[in-house]
């Protein structure tokens, strides 16, 4: 049996050999960026089984004819940054999770976007071995071919052991407490690791804290990241979903990516966070429409 899970805005997502479940409600009900991408004002239940579907369709999500096309999609994006900065030759590789395969060791920049580009908040996954073969072919080293099991903290000693230093790792918010881990590995191993937290929609009130030991904190749809994580941060990328830069490190990463972006920017002075409320994405709970569900 193929069983993949994950987050899609919000909602709990179990795929059972292709077929597709929404075990929960969206924690949010409306997002530019997805109003952009999908077409889609209102999300539910369904409009994230469409979502789903669609990436399926088009892009082989979950399939072995997986695409890993290497275009730039989110102009703030974790797998954008960590691609453009790969190519700069600030990091030696990324540390990312792909449907199919679990963790990846990947140097090569274009298959971390290709990866990251559509992909996000995985929780497990089962092997699909094209994917995994594809992945190979392209530089990439799979963990656990067998299990496709999602370990970040031993990918990264198996990145370090391969000969890498600058160590791109991103993080979803089930595994916050895995940052200060992945700190204490960086300065027992002498390396330099670059961390990425990322989809924290359902980021829990006492594992906020450890998204402070990240370079780069994606809000997603998290009032409390804004809140918390928001004034420590150097430096904030976009205002729809506010990226939080919080280190020497992550500010020379993302400034360094901003010479490549190929978007327009305004740049100015301000304390952070820097938050426009109507560009923010819509919890369940300031939606009408979801109030009666």
């Amino acid at each position: 049996m193929e069983v993949h899970e994950f987050y899609c805005r919000g909602a709990r997502v179990r795929i059972i050999d292709g077929k597709i479940e929404v075990l929960t409600e969206p924690a949010v009900c409306y997002c530019s960026y997805v109003e952009a991408a999908y077409g889609v004002k209102k999300i539910d239940k369904d409009a994230v089984r469409r979502i789903v579907e669609y990436k399926m369709k088009n892009y082989g999500h979950f399939k072995p004819n997986r695409c890993f096309c290497n275009e730039l999609v989110v102009p703030f994006g974790s797998s954008e940054i960590i691609s453009v900065c790969m190519k700069k030759g600030l990091l030696d590789c990324a540390i990312v999770v792909c449907e199919g395969a679990g963790s990846v060791i990947s140097p090569n920049p274009d298959l971390v976007q290709g990866i990251g580009s559509r992909m996000n908040g995985l929780i497990r996954t089962s092997p699909i071995p094209e994917i995994i073969r594809r992945i190979g072919e392209n530089g990439g080293i799979v963990l656990d071919p067998k299990t496709a099991k999602i370990d970040q903290l031993e990918a990264t000693k198996k990145a370090i052991e391969e000969g890498f230093r600058k160590i791109a790792v991103t993080v979803i918010c089930d595994d916050a407490p895995l940052i200060p881990k992945l700190r204490e590995l960086e300065k027992k191993s002498n390396v330099k690791l670059a961390i990425f937290s990322t989809c924290n929609t359902l980021i829990k009130k006492d594992a906020v804290q450890y998204l402070e030991m990240a370079d780069i904190v994606c809000s997603s749809a998290s009032e409390l990241v804004r809140e918390q994580i928001g004034p420590k941060a150097l430096m904030q990328l976009g205002v729809s979903i506010p990226v939080f830069i919080l280190t020497d490190f992550g500010k020379k990463l993302a400034l360094e990516y901003l010479t490549e972006a190929k978007v327009p920017l305004v740049i100015f002075r301000s304390r952070v966070p820097y938050i426009v409320k109507e560009k923010l994405p819509k919890c369940r709970t300031e939606c009408e429409g979801c109030l009666k569900t």
